[in-house]
């Protein structure tokens, strides 16, 4: 570490996100920002510099379309150089960015582009245009929509429509450098539109100094250097990634690797041997459901072995954070770190100095896990509206438990119903074109309501539920069915959860099975596993709600699941059943799934 070296940005040296950009390509032109792989070449990569110019040479093909400061335009890419490239050439003239999530259903990145009058659209390729034409219709936005990917099909199509243009001829061959503008921080930045798993997405506007000032004061938790290599894979248009993974790596002058797919995240861990990751629970989730299924069918010695590894390296974790005395097993922890933790820790890339788990609960046995064989993992809590890190561990302070402590110029306190409310520079502006669910959930003197429910013990925020998930049952007894799902997913059986009660007697279950796994288990029963009926078997129902209270065996005793819908159907974004960002959208499947549900409530016992 004695080689690394920090480069940090002042915010009030920015000023913008633009002003960002200019400042960190004259402070470090030579050194690598980007790295990509490209189809025939293998790994890329672009310095500051070179950066520079690109943006450059996208700002003045936008300079040439009739657009104003404060006109929106759109980008639906997956994560590469030229996300940055547009985005920052769109601040540098005062226009506001509208990310869309290239896995998002075409009818819903059509009403955004409507409901931002979005004026030019950068698109990855041809097939996803037609596929958006066809959900725009006749509207009127976008006026110019830009294709990414030269190709045949993008060349008939810029020839048959004159909104189109690919973007090798858009752009010209050069272009003046860019300069700072003096440009008020408070200004417009972006509209980040939520998933919106009830109803239509909101526009949440996010400022210059939002983003900048959320930025910059996780940087004071936490130390990142030049020398930080981080692995971008979640969704740039997802504020998690867009600020944790590209403008707060900017503010340092840290290099930033594009993974190529999920499916090939496990090669481009080793490859790309990161030291920063920020993922969501469920890329660790399926690690740890990895491991385990290795160990259930390896022999005896080998899982004795493993779990005494997890328990001494929590023991160690434990006691280097000053919450744990000494202990027999811290002897022989370096051992087993060497033998068990290192070869999983070498999976990752083996230089993790710290790896980032948001956008929802971790479960705490995989949190363990993972701190108990060396992985230096940490939690934390932000929403779209917070820009959007709210808090997070320390990783010298790191209760993993928790979502760590408020990072620096945030206040929160508790609210009615146990609400978690919060305060700063970092929250947004307020919802576009609706006022009316902005006074819903940010006050006259500033305070956001984030509905989520909590409580503050010695600095840390721990998240105890979400106000309107809560379950009334008939008996009084309320359940946070998230906790409850998150417990019956953990079982590698079931895929997909939504735990139904409210107003009822008890808890019943909407599972979507292993497809993987469902054969087997359906011959185990004697069971055809391609006859519908069979995920009707009264004996496989009985034995499923035994599994779930087993999973629920550390919930009170009136979180108890007794009736349940088994499917193999999965909840995809096509189908409507989840968000973008993988959320399930629990109207939709309550919609869906209306018979099953009133046929498992016809009748108690």
């Amino acid at each position: 570490m004695s080689q690394w070296s920090e480069d940090l940005i002042a915010v009030d040296r920015a000023k913008t996100l633009d002003g960002l950009f200019v400042q960190r390509v004259s402070r470090s032109p030579d050194r690598v920002a980007y790295r990509y792989f490209q189809k025939g070449t293998g790994w890329q990569q672009l310095t500051w510099r070179e950066m520079g110019q690109w943006v450059a040479r996208w700002n003045h093909a936008l300079a040439g379309e009739p657009l104003d400061a404060g006109d929106r335009v759109a980008m639906l890419l997956r994560n590469c150089p030229e996300w940055v490239m547009f985005d920052q050439a769109a601040y540098a003239l005062g226009l506001v960015t509208v990310p869309l999530y290239t896995d998002d259903r075409a009818e819903n990145a059509a009403y955004i582009l409507q409901d931002a009058a979005v004026k030019v659209l950068l698109v990855q390729d041809a097939g996803r245009w037609r596929r958006l034409a066809e959900a725009v219709g006749d509207a009127p936005w976008p006026l110019r929509v830009v294709i990414l990917e030269a190709s045949p099909a993008a060349r008939a199509l810029a020839e048959s429509d004159p909104r189109v243009v690919v973007a090798e001829d858009w752009l010209p061959e050069t272009a003046p450098p860019l300069t700072q503008r003096n440009d008020d921080p408070r200004s417009l930045a972006t509209i980040v539109y939520t998933s919106g798993t009830t109803g239509r997405p909101k526009g949440v506007m996010l400022s210059h100094r939002n983003i900048l000032t959320n930025a910059h004061s996780v940087l004071t938790l936490i130390n990142v250097y030049g020398e930080d290599l981080f692995l971008s894979f979640l969704p740039l248009s997802h504020m998690l990634e867009r600020t944790g993974g590209y403008y707060l790596p900017l503010m340092a002058g840290s290099t930033v690797a594009y993974a190529r797919s999920i499916g090939q995240l496990a090669e481009d861990m080793q490859s790309i041997r990161p030291t920063v990751m920020i993922a969501v629970p469920r890329v660790f989730e399926r690690v740890y459901q990895k491991i385990a299924d290795q160990l259930e069918t390896g022999p005896t010695p080998v899982r004795w072995l493993f779990r005494l590894a997890v328990a001494s390296g929590w023991r160690a974790f434990l006691h280097a954070q000053g919450r744990g005395g000494w202990h027999p097993l811290l002897l022989l922890w370096p051992i087993l770190k060497r033998k068990v933790g290192q070869p999983v820790i070498d999976k990752l890339g083996g230089r993790l100095r710290a790896a980032v788990s948001g956008g929802a609960s971790l479960p705490t046995g995989v949190a363990h896990t993972f701190i108990g064989l060396g992985l230096p993992l940490i939690q934390g809590y932000g929403l779209t509206e917070t820009s959007p890190v709210v808090s997070f561990n320390p990783l010298e302070d790191n209760i993993p438990e928790s979502v760590g402590v408020p990072i620096r110029g945030i206040q929160t306190r508790i609210g009615a119903d146990d609400e978690l409310l919060v305060k700063g520079d970092n929250v947004m502006q307020g919802y576009w074109n609706n006022h009316a669910a902005t006074t819903k959930v940010l006050s006259h003197d500033g305070w956001l309501h984030t509905g989520d429910q909590a409580h503050i013990e010695n600095g840390h925020i721990y998240i105890t539920g979400r106000i309107k998930d809560i379950l009334a049952l008939s008996n009084g007894e309320k359940v946070p069915p998230g906790d409850l799902e998150t417990a019956i997913a953990m079982d590698p059986l079931f895929e997909q959860v939504v735990v139904l009660g409210e107003g009822q007697s008890h808890l019943s279950a909407l599972l979507v099975l292993n497809a993987d796994l469902w054969s087997g288990l359906a011959r185990e029963y004697g069971l055809d596993p391609d006859r519908p009926e069979s995920l009707e078997d009264a004996q496989l129902h009985k034995d499923i709600v035994k599994r779930i209270r087993l999973a629920l065996k550390d919930f009170p005793g009136y979180a108890k699941v007794r009736r349940v819908t088994l499917t193999l159907e999965p909840w995809s974004i096509e189908n409507g059943l989840l968000t973008p960002t993988l959320k399930v959208k629990r109207n939709k499947v309550v919609e869906r799934y209306q018979e099953h549900i009133e046929a498992m409530y016809a009748f108690e016992g």
